[in-house]
This record gives C-alpha cells, sequence and structure tokens, in this order.
C-alpha cells in the first residue's frame, strides 16, 4: 500500500543516518584531539581489532555533523532517530551523545537502528544512555550483539549478559555466541529472539 511505501522509504532514510553518523564518529575516535576517548579503551584492554569490529565511536562535544546531515536529509527525518534532541532556549538541535563513545545497537540484519553511550569522564552526567525508542527501534525487541551472534551456528548456547561492555569482553576471549539485554530486564520478546 501507498501507507507500507512510506514507512519503507523512512526506514532507509533511517538506517542510512544511522549508517552515516556510525561512520563519521568511528573515524572520529582516531583522530589525534580525540586521543582522551581512544585511550580510555585501550585502557579498558580493548585492541583495534575488537573496536574496528564493533564499529565504536566517540561524539566530540560540540560537533557540527547534524548540519552534513542536512545537506542530505530532511529536519523530519534525522528528527525520527532520536539521534539529537531540540535545546528549548536557543532552538539548536543538541547531539544526544555529546562527549561520549557510542555503541553501535544492530538488529538481526546488521543495520545500525540505535545507540548506547559511554562518558569518558566521571561526573554529574549519567555513565550510560541510550537511544530513545522511535519507530523502527523497541528496545524489549532487540538484543545486542544478535546479528554477530546468530552467526555461532555450531553452539547451541546463547550467553545473555548486562552490558555493551561485557559482550565485547567476551569477544576478546573468542566468546562470540553472546548478546546484551537493552534495559533493566530481559523482555519475554527478547529470549524469544535468543532461542531462534
Amino acid at each position: 500500500s501507498n501507507f507500507d511505501k512510506k514507512k519503507d522509504l523512512r526506514f532507509q532514510n533511517y538506517k542510512n543516518i544511522f549508517k552515516d553518523y556510525s561512520n563519521y564518529f568511528h573515524k572520529q575516535l582516531f583522530q589525534g584531539n580525540n586521543k582522551e576517548a581512544l585511550d580510555y579503551l585501550l585502557n579498558r584492554e580493548l585492541n583495534k581489532n575488537i573496536i574496528e569490529e564493533f564499529q565504536l565511536g566517540y561524539v566530540p562535544w560540540k560537533n557540527n555533523f547534524y548540519e552534513e546531515l542536512l545537506k542530505k536529509y530532511t529536519e523530519e527525518d534525522i528528527n525520527l532517530t532520536g539521534l539529537y534532541y531540540k535545546n528549548d532556549k536557543s532552538g539548536k538541535y543538541i547531539d544526544r551523545f555529546n562527549s561520549r563513545i557510542i555503541f553501535p545497537v544492530n538488529n538481526i540484519t546488521g543495520d545500525t537502528i540505535a545507540f548506547g553511550g559511554r562518558i569518558i569522564r566521571d561526573g554529574k552526567l549519567a555513565k550510560y544512555i541510550n537511544s530513545p525508542e522511535t519507530e523502527f527501534y523497541k528496545k524489549g525487541n532487540n538484543l545486542y550483539n544478535i546479528n554477530s551472534a546468530k552467526n555461532t551456528r555450531d553452539e547451541d548456547m546463547v550467553y545473555i549478559v548486562e552490558g555493551y561492555m561485557d559482550v565485547i569482553n567476551l569477544h576478546k576471549f573468542d566468546i562470540k555466541n553472546v548478546v546484551a539485554n537493552l534495559g533493566t530486564a530481559l523482555t519475554e520478546r527478547q529470549a524469544d529472539m535468543a532461542w531462534r
């Protein structure tokens, strides 16, 4: 139907925005002026191969990537992603993941549909934040690393751990059949996905 075509187009734009955002901020992690973020990951004993495998990135404070996205996408399309929120006073769009290391959350087919963000300096801000739920992302319907874990067909089990770093740390020891829930409690839908 016409409704389905419009929804499919929105989803294509949604995935493309996330892909552009992920690629751009993955590269930012290796820029010299963002050494603190890379050092944080290296101090957590992650090597470059693991950082590349999980496409980890870093979102510098006051970056101008929103303006870059506007060259390719509409304001409405960008707003659907939840990557930015509007400052009531200035009217400008603020990057939700400012000054955070980002962990791309992929759906089962490998498309990035959300992010988790980890602050690198302890302070008043929340240690971890996550993408808000959107038309195409419901945290109770997804598992972090499901797109990779599903390829470990020789295993008849899956480990479900608490967070992004738990998944990544197990990968360092070649334990690949591991996922993390994306909320405080495991949902029935997530358990069903893990069984499948």
